[in-house]
């Protein structure tokens, strides 16, 4: 075997070898902090929101036609952490059990603590997965959410939450979720460091 054939093949062996060795940290990585959030669609909401017209105080601006939420557009609702509507019937700066507007059916979910403080989602039929992945409808930036933390479901016509086996848990009212329990418009659900309100 040739000199020249002999350090090719070291090269080679040093590169497989670093290979591997960035293949483990990238998983382990993965597995420790999660998936790294996009905030692409929230600058876009928010250059959006910038360029749309102002309506006088106290009218909602109307959406434009096919943005996410607009009437009449089709498929499911975007995910929440581009959705920055607030709910015109909540009075402001009443959360948990203060709260009891609406027809008392669990109908909306509002970040009250967080990062997304602010954020509302409403409930969908096919119900709201939260966690930080973006596959989630409720994408939370928040370092002790794990990926699938939770999810938020209608059973015969009553809305649970439902802890999905999440690392750090999840709190309705100040207990721990161990499994799921049926939802009252004013219950807040703490995940990490987000409160999120049950709102009708």
């Amino acid at each position: 075997m040739s000199e020249l054939t002999l350090t090719v093949f070291r090269l080679g062996m040093v590169i497989l070898l670093w290979f591997f060795v960035f293949s483990v940290v990238g998983v382990l990585r993965s597995d420790l902090y999660g998936t790294r959030i996009s905030r692409r669609g929230q600058r876009r909401a928010a250059r959006a929101a910038s360029n749309r017209p102002k309506a006088p105080a106290g009218i909602a601006a109307p959406l434009p036609t096919g943005a996410p939420g607009a009437p009449g557009t089709p498929g499911a609702p975007a995910p929440a952490s581009q959705q920055q509507s607030a709910n015109p019937a909540a009075p402001q700066g009443r959360t948990g059990a203060a709260y009891r507007g609406g027809n008392g059916i669990p109908s909306l979910l509002v970040v009250t603590e967080g990062r997304l403080a602010g954020t509302s989602l409403p409930l969908p039929a096919a119900g709201v997965l939260i966690g930080r992945n973006p596959e989630c409808a409720l994408v939370l930036d928040d370092d002790f959410a794990s990926g699938r933390h939770a999810r938020v479901f209608n059973r015969a016509g009553v809305w649970h939450a439902e802890d999905l086996g999440s690392t750090n848990g999840t709190f309705l009212d100040g207990a721990r979720l161990t499994t799921a329990q049926p939802l009252r418009v004013g219950a807040t659900m703490r995940i990490g460091r987000t409160v999120i309100e049950v709102r009708g």
